[in-house]
């Protein structure tokens, strides 16, 4: 089932290559609708109440000397972000119907063989396969941007390749480490993920250390997190519509899930002692971005530093090592890439009529626009984290997770009771409450965003009517001033889900808690708590002190 969903994107790619550029756009819809298709069967064909354990497995050996091989196998988590992936990929292809308008076989090729290389890193049980399938998603994403982007498209798609290129090194670098590691202690190679995972979990904190600083340096960058996030403003800028949306959608959410699969299950030891650093810089990452969001005139800069807002509470969810940060966490993959998505597929339709992006050149949309300013309203307001709406349930609980974080020390002093399904951690309250100040300040922006462009006096730039898009790469100078039913029945799958998942997340959350429960069982026992803090030894003899932990 899984190969077929890696090998359906890459056969109608195929049949786009041999085919007139007018049928493009027509094969790559079909191609991705069947992908949809056979994503929801293998969604039927799964087990929900096993979520945690690996399923629809499929075993192919690739190099047996080396121990080589194409394993692929979901679980409950990797399953959700395949169909978000799955989900994503008619809507770009609607996306770009209009847009895309010269080279559409390369277009379309490229972006069916983009979402095969995002399913195999989602579906890989083996180190390799995943690596390969990780740097693949570079080239696809390079020629997208390069040939179809903005003015500055050849700089930002360098910038690009080379920062995520040379962190995913480093990061592999960091996992044949402990390949080498197992092959040293077992007397030979294996490359499957849960075999390693057991044999990282076994190093001593001397080591674990370097190796989870390696894989961070890679997977941090894909993210991204501050420092490492320069090159995503500048590719989100310059990218082709559709672009951003894989980009904002499912591009991120592959470092976000590399910390899920390999970072936090490799080395507990590692991270629960890093916890308060990585936190740290995360909570920089979002109220930075969130500051420089205030002062952009660009709105799809705006939207693409708020991506750096908004992944930051992902990765602090993550650190916060319990089960309602985790969740959460793994909530906000899903919930970003909804809203984000769907924001950037908004901004692209507003460009296509206007050919510009500066909130100085647009202005009360909704007298013009009145549909397409609905979407952008509701949209915004789950970015923001509008109860109701899907943003709220994750942004939440990844703050309620880094709260809750350090019930370890106050139960262990007697103080208080650790609050149930609270696995302890190395954050707490103030950690939450620096991160809480990044919401007041996304409200802020995106509220700014919202009220300039869409309502007061109708603000349009002279002639845009006469203006070509960009270098005249993309664009289509006969559409309607409001949004066509395409571009309506392009958002309204995006909306649907921002609403379900705000009123009713408990169906994903019940999806994910198995495989959530799998991490966060690996530091029940791993939290470092103060020194001479009492571990509550009340039957110690009274002659002697009671027991402290080191």
């Amino acid at each position: 089932m899984l190969y077929l969903l890696m090998a359906v994107p890459l056969l109608f790619a195929a049949v786009i290559a041999t085919r007139p550029p007018e049928h493009a756009r027509w094969i790559a819809l079909v191609g991705s609708f069947v992908a949809l298709g056979v994503t929801l069967f293998a969604m039927l064909q799964f087990s929900y109440a096993f979520g945690g354990s690996t399923q629809l497995e499929a075993h192919t050996p690739w190099i047996p000397a080396l121990g080589v091989t194409l394993d692929v196998g979901v679980d409950s988590v990797s399953l959700l972000l395949i169909a978000l992936t799955a989900l994503l990929g008619p809507i770009c292809v609607l996306a770009s119907w209009t847009a895309i308008t010269w080279q559409q076989r390369t277009y379309y090729a490229w972006l069916l063989i983009l979402q095969t290389a995002m399913v195999g890193v989602f579906a890989a049980r083996d180190l390799i396969f995943f690596y390969v399938c990780f740097e693949f998603t570079l080239i696809p994403m390079y020629v997208l941007i390069s040939l179809f982007g903005s003015t500055n498209r050849k700089k930002a798609a360098t910038k690009f390749f080379l920062y995520t290129f040379t962190g995913s090194i480093v990061a592999l670098a960091g996992l044949i480490y402990v390949a080498w590691w197992h092959a040293r202690g077992a007397g030979e190679w294996t490359f499957a993920i849960a075999t390693l995972g057991e044999t990282a979990r076994q190093m001593p904190l001397s080591v674990q250390m370097p190796v989870m600083i390696a894989m961070l340096l890679g997977f941090a960058v894909k993210v991204p997190l501050f420092p490492v996030h320069t090159w995503l403003p500048l590719a989100h800028t310059e990218a082709p519509t559709a672009g951003s949306v894989i980009l904002a959608g499912v591009l991120l959410k592959l470092g976000t899930y590399g910390i899920y699969r390999f970072v936090l299950p490799f080395v507990p030891e590692a991270v629960a002692v890093a916890a308060p650093t990585i936190a740290v810089l995360s909570i920089i990452g979002i109220v930075y971005a969130g500051l420089i969001c205030w002062v952009q005139t660009d709105v799809k800069k705006l939207v693409a530093y708020s991506s750096v807002s908004h992944l930051g509470f992902c990765v602090i969810g993550l650190f916060a090592l319990n089960h309602v940060g985790i969740s959460g966490s793994v909530m906000y993959m899903i919930n970003h890439g909804l809203s984000t998505g769907a924001l950037f597929l908004l901004i692209g339709m507003a460009y296509e009529r206007y050919h510009t992006r500066s909130m100085k050149e647009l202005g009360g949309l909704a007298a013009k626009m009145p549909v397409w300013a609905t979407f952008m309203v509701f949209f915004a307001m789950a970015s923001v984290a509008l109860p109701g709406l899907n943003g709220f349930v994750s942004e939440f609980m990844c703050m309620m997770g880094v709260f809750q974080a350090d019930d370890a020390w106050a139960a262990a002093a007697g103080s208080a009771a650790q609050v149930p399904g609270s696995t302890p951690g190395p954050l707490g309250p103030w950690f939450a409450l620096a991160a809480g100040t990044g919401v007041i300040i996304g409200a802020m922006y995106v509220l700014y965003m919202v009220g300039k462009v869409c309502f007061g006096p109708l603000v349009e730039p002279a002639g845009h009517d006469q203006h070509a898009h960009g270098d005249g790469h993309e664009g289509d100078h006969h559409l309607p001033a409001d949004l066509t039913p395409r571009e309506i029945w392009t958002l309204l799958p995006l909306a649907a889900g921002c609403l379900v998942l705000g009123l009713y997340p408990s169906p994903v959350l019940d999806t994910i808690e198995p495989s959530v429960s799998n991490i966060v069982s690996l530091y029940d026992d791993r939290v470092e708590l103060p020194a001479m803090m009492p571990t509550g030894d009340t039957d110690a003899p009274a002659d002697r002190p009671a027991e402290v932990m080191p």
